[in-house]
C-alpha cells in the first residue's frame, strides 16, 4: 500500500477529528454544565454554515464571511437559549430531547425557506487553493492545512480559558455547584447564556470551515451531530480534554477505515466481496471504538467528574 495514501487519509482524518472537536466541545459544555441535552447542536453548525455561504458571497471576503457567520450564529445561540433552552433547566432529559429535535425540524424548514432546497456553494479562499509539497511529490491541500492548524489553536486557546481564566473558574463553578455559586454573587443566567452563544459560535466555525469541503445543504448537521455524540461519550461528558481526544480518534479511525479498509478487503478477498463488506465495517469501527471504551472506562476516558 502507498505510504503517501496513508499519509494524506491520515491528514484527513486528524483535519475532520479537528471539527468535531468544535461541534463537541460546545455540546459536552452545554451537556455536563448546563446538564441539557440539546439535539438541535448540529442545527447550528448548519445555520453557520448557511450564513458563511451567504455573507462570503455578499463580502466576495472568506474571511469576512466567516466573521460575520460566527457572529450572527452567536446571535442566534443566544435568542435560543433565551426562549428555548433556558426554559428546559431543570427538566427532565425527554423534554429535552423532545424540544430541542422538535427544534432540529424547525431550523431545516426555516433554512429550506430562505435558502431554498438547492445546496449553496462556499469557495476555499483564493491564498489557499493550491497545494502544498509536504514530502517529494506528496502534495495536500492547503486548505486542509488551515484548517488543522486552526482546529488545534481553537484547542489550546479553548483550554486556556477553561483551565486559567476567571471566565473558565465561573463556569466550572456553575457545573460543580449551581446554588453555591449562585449564593457566591455568581450570575449563573448570564454564564450559561454566554456558554451557550460561544458553544454556537464553535458551531458556525466548523460550519464556515467545512462549508468548502462538504455541501452547505438542508439537514447537513445532523449526520455529523451523531458523531459528535460519539465523541462526547468516548472522551468523557464534560470534558474539553476528552472532547478532544474522543474526536481525534473518530476522525482518525472514521477516515482511514473508509478509504483504507475497502482496498485491504480487496486484497484479501473477491472484489465482489470486499465492495461490500468493506464498507459496512467502516461505517461500524467508530461505533465499535466507542462500546470498547465504556467498557473498560464507563465514564469516558477522561471524565470532568468524579
Amino acid at each position: 500500500m502507498d505510504v503517501t495514501l496513508v499519509v494524506e487519509h491520515f491528514l484527513n482524518g486528524l483535519q475532520f477529528g479537528l471539527m468535531l472537536f468544535l461541534l463537541a466541545a460546545g455540546l459536552t459544555l452545554v451537556f455536563g454544565i448546563m446538564d441539557v441535552i440539546n439535539l438541535a447542536h448540529g442545527s447550528l453548525y448548519m445555520a453557520g454554515a448557511y450564513f458563511a455561504a451567504t455573507f462570503t458571497a455578499m463580502t466576495d471576503s472568506f474571511w469576512l464571511g466567516t466573521l460575520g457567520a460566527l457572529i450572527a450564529t452567536a446571535v442566534l445561540g443566544i435568542v435560543l437559549e433565551l426562549s428555548v433552552i433556558r426554559r428546559l433547566y431543570g427538566r427532565d432529559h425527554l423534554s429535552q430531547v423532545l424540544a430541542t429535535f422538535a427544534l432540529i425540524l424547525i431550523f431545516n424548514e426555516g433554512a429550506r425557506m430562505l435558502w431554498g432546497a438547492q445546496p449553496l456553494t462556499l469557495n476555499a479562499p483564493p491564498a489557499l487553493a493550491q497545494p502544498v509539497e509536504l514530502l517529494p511529490e506528496f502534495f495536500y491541500s492547503s486548505y486542509r492545512l488551515f484548517i488543522i492548524g486552526a482546529g488545534l489553536a481553537v484547542a489550546i486557546l479553548l483550554y486556556f480559558v477553561v483551565v486559567k481564566t476567571r471566565v473558565g473558574m465561573l463556569v466550572r463553578a456553575g457545573a460543580s455547584n449551581r446554588e453555591m455559586a449562585t449564593a457566591m454573587g455568581v450570575n449563573i443566567k448570564l454564564v450559561f447564556t454566554c456558554l451557550f452563544a460561544f458553544g454556537a459560535a464553535l458551531c458556525a466555525l466548523a460550519g464556515s470551515l467545512l462549508g468548502p469541503i462538504l455541501a452547505v445543504q438542508v439537514g447537513m448537521g445532523e449526520s455529523i451531530l451523531i458523531l459528535a455524540f460519539v465523541v462526547i461519550v468516548i472522551g468523557g461528558i464534560g470534558s474539553i480534554r476528552g472532547a478532544l481526544v474522543g474526536a481525534l480518534l473518530v476522525g482518525i479511525v472514521d477516515t482511514l477505515s473508509r478509504s483504507l479498509l475497502p482496498l485491504v478487503f480487496k486484497i484479501l478477498m473477491p472484489a465482489d466481496v470486499a465492495a461490500n463488506l468493506g464498507p459496512a465495517l467502516a461505517a461500524m469501527l467508530v461505533y465499535v471504538l466507542m462500546i470498547a471504551v465504556l467498557f473498560f472506562k464507563p465514564q469516558g476516558l477522561f471524565p470532568a467528574r468524579g
